[in-house]
């Protein structure tokens, strides 16, 4: 898949968990796992916002084309 999700990244950036992230956005952990994997088809763009509100950052940083 061509784009990458970088999240991994910007949690270790902000010292949060995967749980503290689910829990914050309002969506499972495991769905949160299949964002995070790339194994994700789609994501709407309100759970997108709520991301990067929570780790304060631009969809930029944890999304990029390959």
């Amino acid at each position: 898949m061509p784009i990458v999700i970088d999240l991994d990244v910007m949690l270790a950036k902000r010292k949060m968990s995967s749980k503290e992230l689910a829990e914050g956005i309002g969506i499972t952990a495991q769905n949160l796992s299949i964002l995070k994997t790339g194994k994700a088809k789609a994501i709407r763009f309100s759970t997108l916002e709520a991301i990067c509100r929570i780790l304060e950052c631009q969809p930029g940083d944890i999304l990029r084309h390959e």
